[in-house]
């Protein structure tokens, strides 16, 4: 039985980033919710005149039918789902965030054509959460970032000791060892969070949105510190996004559109 894969097929996306091609063309990296990660041309989509330039945009939720190609895959058609990109963009905290969320994603999924159904809802959780301002940008980010590292195998350890797993909590946090350790096991040069800080974190990750939002100014500043400093050790190198994050917006709580898995 012949195991070809199909010349066509279909599926929905966000839209992650694009690249120019030639003088007309564009290379969309989407990430998909059945087939992972996939870079495909959209030709003559920086034409005037395209039918579906303006839905092959970042921070777009799209449904697409493609081509397998060689090397790239060729986009075919492109119906908008939901276009999150213009809303965002108008709230800079949001936008920066958003950003970061995408550049997250991206750089989470090396492999291509590897399906990462986690990922995907997280990303379009996240982006929904900023579009409706269901809660701050910055811990809408943190709160991505946490789960997101959760999703690649890396979940911090924010209650018992990442190296011998002994039960917390504890006051010692590495980095290295990817959460918090035990007076016996905590490496030279372990930083010592405030308690409430390490709480906030296990609240963002577990999604109760009432005791993160309660946090401090300073526990949301040092936790962001703790979540940026995993994801550049885990990914070798920093987001290029992630400095530029613009965490002074202080968006009001709603209940409606929650950062959420499902």
């Amino acid at each position: 039985m012949s195991t070809t894969p199909k010349a066509l097929y279909r599926d929905e996306g966000v839209v992650l980033r694009t690249q120019k091609l030639g003088e007309a063309d564009r290379i969309v990296t989407v990430l998909t919710r059945r087939h992972g990660k996939v870079r495909a041309v959209a030709k003559g989509v920086r034409r005037t005149k395209s039918k579906f330039g303006a839905r092959l945009e970042p921070f777009t939720h799209v449904d697409l039918q493609l081509y397998t190609g060689r090397s790239l895959d060729i986009v075919s058609q492109a119906e908008s789902i939901r276009s999150y990109g213009s809303v965002i963009a108008g709230d800079y905290p949001a936008y920066t965030a958003g950003t970061a969320v995408l550049e997250t994603a991206d750089r989470l999924t090396a492999e291509e054509k590897e399906p990462s159904l986690r990922l995907f809802l997280l990303v379009i959780g996240a982006l929904r959460a900023l579009s409706d301002r269901a809660h701050p940008a910055g811990l809408v980010l943190d709160a991505f970032l946490l789960r997101a590292m959760s999703v690649a195998g890396w979940e911090p350890a924010l209650g018992d000791c990442a190296r011998c797993g002994v039960e917390g909590p504890h006051r010692h946090f590495s980095v290295p060892a990817g959460g918090t350790v035990c007076r016996e096991c905590r490496p030279t040069g372990s930083a010592m969070p405030n308690p409430v800080t390490i709480g906030h974190l296990e609240a963002l990750l577990s999604g109760d949105w009432d005791t993160a939002e309660a946090s401090g100014n300073a526990q949301r500043r040092e936790g962001s510190g703790l979540v940026a400093a995993l994801l550049q050790w885990h990914l070798e190198r920093g987001l290029r996004s992630l400095p530029l994050v613009d965490r002074s917006d202080v968006a009001p709580r709603r209940e409606a559109g929650l950062l959420r898995e499902a």
